[in-house]
């Protein structure tokens, strides 16, 4: 196992990584050139992604831990399923927010050991609010990271500035986040089910791993997520929802969501802080 002063080093490298791969993409988003490709699979690929993705694996490389990310995907399983420690990336998670300019998107780094996310950071670039965990140690969140310098900041220097998961909340209403552009009738029937027990339910409509942060943060209980996704759509919130003490679990069998499986694609999942039973 990485020892913890490693471990801070490594998550300091990732997170100077994010906010530089931040900076590329808000240098797109605030001019004209909203170049749009579409990816194998018919979603969009934007300039931003290709540069935050060149960023952020010229950064990684420096920690000789393989990476699996969604612009390298086709590393074959053989190569990859031997594979103790490695990060998931996601450079720009949330394209079509993006595209839609309404900056409900984020820069995702998960590090994985196994088959489990040890350590996680969501940088939102359009805000410069930072989320960052180590599950042995907790998830932790920045309100906002806006200066050039601070791609160079150490851990020690970023633990000053945090504020730890979840914060204190007294809601009385169960909120119940849902994606923004990846709804679906099963996702609609299970939040009405939700509606049938519970008569204070509030739905709220996000993009990106925003809505696993908002759980970690104390702001929504329940996410389910009944449509496709991949692994580097969650490995990254999943280590900040299970940081501050919450579950990522699989819709089926209550399962902990794993990763670097043969097939990238991840079954059906409910991100859960336990107030709905």
């Amino acid at each position: 196992m990485i020892e913890t002063p490693e471990l801070h080093n490594l998550l300091s490298t990732a997170i100077g990584a994010a906010v530089r791969a931040g900076y590329k993409i808000m240098e797109v988003y605030n001019s004209d050139d909203f170049q749009v490709n579409l990816k194998s699979d018919r979603t969009p690929l934007t300039l931003a992604d290709r540069l935050a993705h060149e960023e952020i694996k010229s950064s990684l490389s420096k920690t000789f831990i393989p990476v699996l990310s969604e612009e390298g995907r086709n590393i074959i399983y053989e190569e990859r399923k031997g594979w103790d420690y490695f990060w998931v990336v996601d450079p720009l998670d949330g394209t079509k927010e993006f595209i839609k300019r309404n900056g409900e998107f984020t820069v995702n780094i998960a590090l994985v050991y196994e088959k489990y996310p040890i350590a996680g950071i969501v940088f939102v670039p359009v805000t410069g609010k930072l989320y960052y965990s180590i599950n042995s140690e907790g998830a932790y969140m920045v309100t906002s990271l806006v200066s050039k310098n601070d791609y160079e900041i150490s851990y020690e220097d970023i633990q000053a500035i945090s504020q730890k998961l979840p914060l204190p909340s007294n809601r009385d209403s169960i909120v119940v986040v849902e994606s923004r552009s990846h709804s679906t009738p099963e996702t609609i029937q299970y939040i009405n089910s939700l509606s049938e027990r519970y008569s204070n339910i509030e739905l709220l409509p996000i993009g990106s791993s925003l809505k696993m942060c908002m759980i970690a943060e104390g702001k929504a209980d329940l996410y389910p997520r009944l449509s496709l996704s991949s692994e580097w759509d969650t490995a990254a919130g999943q280590a900040i929802v299970e940081g501050a003490g919450f579950k990522v679990i699989t819709y089926e069998t209550g399962e902990r969501l794993s990763y670097n499986k043969e097939d990238l694609v991840n079954p059906w999942f409910v991100v859960t802080n336990g107030r709905v039973k």
